[in-house]
């Protein structure tokens, strides 16, 4: 599991490969994360945005920017978290994802928590 804060905010990452939902033969491989946002600061917050840098194993970046998670912006107080699962394509069998939530605080302040860089990696494929 990787896992960074920024300003009190715990993100943490668990990725794995997905074969049933994956196609090598026709350059496809999909990956499901599960990403735990953890409150560990004072003071409420909600989330807002995402901003992720895809990058596959023949340096092709892509970047995705989308309002919430999963169709959802988590209100997250004191103590609390907030758990989901997703999944990328990738035209390769390992590469890697990292990015940016969008917070803002109770007193309207936006802020970047930092979602620490993971693996996509098929077993398989290890290179």
């Amino acid at each position: 599991m990787d896992s960074l804060v920024t300003r009190g905010v715990k993100i943490s990452v668990v990725s794995q490969y997905s074969p049933e939902h994956s196609d090598p033969q026709h350059r496809q491989w999909f990956f499901i994360y599960t990403i735990t946002i953890n409150n560990e600061s004072e003071e409420t917050v909600q989330l807002i945005s995402r901003h992720w840098k895809i990058m596959d194993a023949e340096g092709r970046h892509e970047e995705v920017r989308g309002s919430g998670v999963v169709g959802e912006q988590p209100v997250l107080d004191p103590g609390e978290s907030f758990e989901y699962s997703s999944g990328c394509p990738l035209p390769t069998p390992f590469g890697s994802m990292d990015g940016t939530y969008s917070m803002v605080d109770e007193a309207g302040t936006s802020f970047d928590v930092t979602i620490p860089p993971f693996a996509l990696r098929n077993p398989e494929n290890l290179q």
